[in-house]
């Protein structure tokens, strides 16, 4: 009886070694470190069983259904995007997701161009796709609150890392990021705007011009002194990005007579002012170069023939046309340096 009773004693510790190994022990069944288990809003329990079966997530899924029914998990789904780590425990598993720990998505914003853009790359982070991101940006209605319209939007997109959860909507997404674009526009600033004559939305305007103008921090301010001084002499700005954003065509090297035709209100060639809206997303440090911009009499600008990437300015448009020479020289040898056969000695 005795050797009955111990046989049975070890069975049961077996068992229970074995149950508590495949509750506490590493239950994961995908490859690689990380799976990111994505439980739509409105999704059942049901939902993400059938989701952990068919993606193969847990050796035991018939374990695990016992086991989140012992902790009430059916009751408790949240939505949201969790990543599950490689050799994770049935248990941490289930209590990750009835808790809600869902881990953040980091919205990392730099340059954009377009509504279209921000869409695509939004939609690709969050649950609502980017088609769902695009509807909302173009809804002046939806827009209203913040200031903006669908022309002015991306005047409020600021670069910079936002941190979310996957299953954030469109419209808590854009107020986070709005957020920002009035935390940046102090009483300092709008100061600054209102003595050059702008609003804020239109010194954004002109630092996106600026922004696909150069990546030179030191000739920033100066070049938008340019276009300030076009502005106050009703001069139209003639700025070769926004044709570019007009054709939607940002791979342009040059700017041809054919192109300078486009019907578009972006176009600076054939309209007078500042465009409807910002041709990307500009820097805080090329905003401040707009707000800061020195008084100077520059009314043209050129590439320097030395091909360091900065500018040389001028007053005038027949100083304009001599450094534009100069710098159309430079490339002219250039060129026939680059296209003449290596001398080989033979």
């Amino acid at each position: 009886m005795k050797r009955i009773l111990l046989l049975l004693a070890i069975i049961g510790a077996i068992l229970a070694g074995t149950v508590a190994w495949i509750f506490l022990g590493p239950a994961t069944a995908f490859k690689g470190k990380t799976f990111q288990l994505e439980i739509h809003t409105g999704s059942t329990y049901e939902n993400v069983i059938l989701e952990i079966r068919n993606k193969n997530l847990v050796y035991h899924p018939a374990m695990f259904n016992l086991l989140a029914k012992q902790l009430n998990y059916p009751e408790k789904v949240k939505a949201g995007r969790y990543t599950l780590h490689n050799g994770s425990s049935l248990v941490s598993i289930i209590r990750k997701l009835r808790n809600g720990q869902q881990d953040p998505v980091n919205l990392i914003i730099t340059k954009l161009r377009t509504k279209e853009e921000f869409a695509g790359l939004a939609g690709k982070k969050f649950e609502s796709d980017s088609a769902i991101f695009l509807q909302y940006l173009v809804n002046n209605d939806s827009l209203a609150k913040y200031g903006l319209d669908s022309n002015t939007i991306m005047g409020g997109v600021m670069p910079d890392t936002y941190t979310y959860f996957w299953n954030t909507a469109p419209s808590k997404v854009l107020e986070k990021i709005i957020k920002t674009y009035k935390e940046f526009w102090t009483d300092e600033r709008i100061r600054k705007a209102r003595l050059k004559g702008l609003t804020p939305q239109q010194v954004i305007v002109l630092a996106s011009i600026v922004e696909e103008e150069t990546n030179k921090n030191e000739d920033k301010g100066n070049i938008a002194s340019v276009y300030l001084n076009r502005l106050n002499k009703g001069m139209r700005l003639a700025a070769d990005p926004t044709v570019k954003f007009a054709l939607r065509d940002f791979g342009l090297k040059r700017i041809y007579n054919k192109h300078l035709a486009v019907e578009s209100p972006y176009n600076t060639y054939r309209y007078s002012g500042l465009p409807p809206g910002p041709i990307c997303t500009p820097q805080r440090v090329t905003i401040d170069a707009v707000l800061d911009a020195p008084q100077t009499n520059y009314l043209f600008f050129v590439a320097k023939a030395d091909f360091s990437g900065y500018h040389v300015f001028a007053e005038t448009y027949q100083q304009h046309l001599e450094n534009a020479k100069a710098y159309q020289q430079a490339l002219d040898n250039y060129m026939k340096t680059k296209n003449t056969p290596e001398d080989t000695g033979n």
